[in-house]
């Protein structure tokens, strides 16, 4: 019978936790390379958090800056407010700036969401999200989506699109791809060898990502890449 839960997400609910333990393991010993850092900050080319209302909308444990908003379903260390993204306690046209970061694949009707987030945003304001697209099953406690660059743009029709690129490369996807093919591979069917596979080649070969160094700017990066970000204006 097919397994449609995720067996790590108990695990990384008690590991978020910790969020310096959880950054660690997201942003070291994962599959996935994310150019975060200067990812997040094109966003700060439009608006700058000292001056302006911005909300990281399923944060996590995460604080990308001191001045922004964490909001999150559930009670993470670091979240400022407990709220489910589908209908938001604040006002019509309240916030300058949406964060978003590969949350919404576990939202059966994301599109739900886009339309919160719009009515959030002041006209003028912009959105930052990123969006799985090769990438295995991750339930948290749900999986629903991927999207190629072209369901983002469909995803985010309401919005101006001011940048659309690569968040994780596609060594990424090929490193995570690999470490679940070589579980399957070679744990025969018996489910507590395939846990011990995964997690065995998942610290192998997490090295590997950093390929996408090399990568990430190929012009042909996004036909596997892992993830990808857009960043978009609310329309005056």
């Amino acid at each position: 019978m097919v397994q449609n839960s995720d067996w790590l997400d108990s695990i990384k609910f008690k590991v978020k936790k910790k969020p310096r333990l959880y950054k660690f393991l997201i942003e070291v010993i994962s599959p996935v390379f994310y150019f975060k850092k200067s990812s997040y900050q094109k966003i700060f080319r439009y608006l700058d958090p000292k001056e302006n209302i911005i909300v990281n909308i399923g944060s996590g444990p995460f604080r990308l800056h001191d001045n922004i908003i964490n909001i999150d379903i559930s009670d993470y260390t670091n979240v400022d407010l407990i709220a489910n993204a589908k209908k938001l306690p604040l006002k019509n046209e309240s916030v300058d700036g949406i964060i978003n970061v590969v949350s919404l694949e576990h939202i059966n009707n994301p599109e739900l969401v886009m339309d919160e987030f719009y009515r959030l945003l002041k006209p003028g304001g912009y959105i930052y999200t990123a969006l799985p697209f090769i990438a295995g099953y991750h339930a948290s406690p749900h999986d629903y989506k991927r999207w190629t660059i072209s369901g983002i743009k469909n995803l985010h029709n309401k919005f101006s699109e001011q940048e659309v690129n690569v968040f994780g490369g596609p060594t990424s996807g090929l490193v995570w791809i690999l470490t679940e093919w070589l579980a399957l591979l070679l744990s025969f069917r018996i489910l507590p060898l395939y846990k011990a596979l995964f997690i065995l080649f998942t610290l192998i070969l997490w090295p590997l990502k950093f390929l996408d160094i090399l990568l990430i700017n190929h012009p042909m990066s996004n036909n596997i890449a892992s993830s990808f970000y857009y960043i978009g204006m609310k329309k005056t």
